[in-house]
């Protein structure tokens, strides 16, 4: 039997995480990542410049229409991949390649107390013209790993700007291109 509706009746309470994903946007035309500055309501680095990025939703997870069911299991294939691709078009206007590269991983705990899952990827400009989220964020800049040294980022955010350059720039993943 599978499930009918999603549910913490037997979840364990301490196996309870947000899963939050995001993306360096790279830009091959001119080898620029895009950064937004964060708006300083938001709870967590309020006023610091970022990267694209936001929260699984149970309303993600339609179990009335998984992309495949495995026995009893029901699947929701590249639900990273939506996720950064809605986050990228409602944070910043832009389409990205489906395509994502892995950079990293990080769980950390809010200031609200909230523990996080953070999946960390690269991704490829694919269209638009940068129109910034007024509530979320402030500000937006391309920027390349020399540049971004000029701006107040979260911690880790060069390090991963300069592996989405080193990972597009190279032409790997093949399958990107």
């Amino acid at each position: 039997m599978t499930v009918s509706k999603i549910s913490l009746d037997y979840a364990k309470s301490n196996k309870l995480f947000y899963f939050v994903a995001s993306a360096v946007v790279y830009r091959k035309s001119d080898g620029r990542c895009l950064l937004l500055k964060r708006s300083e309501r938001e709870k967590v680095h309020p006023g610091l410049w970022g990267v694209i990025g936001g929260k699984l939703e149970w309303e993600n997870l339609d179990v009335k229409n998984p992309t495949r069911i495995n026995g009893d299991v029901l699947d929701f294939e590249h639900i990273a991949e939506a996720l950064l691709a809605r986050e990228a078009k409602e944070e910043a206007g832009i389409k990205i390649q489906s395509q994502l590269a892995y950079l990293d991983s990080v769980a950390f705990v809010r200031p609200d107390g909230v523990p996080v899952v953070l999946v960390k990827f690269g991704a490829q400009f694919k269209l638009g013209e940068v129109v910034i989220n007024r509530h979320d964020f402030s500000d937006f800049a391309w920027v390349n790993a020399r540049e971004v040294r000029n701006y107040q980022t979260i911690v880790g955010i060069s390090e991963e700007l300069q592996k989405t350059i080193n990972i597009f720039s190279t032409g790997y993943p093949t399958a990107l291109a």
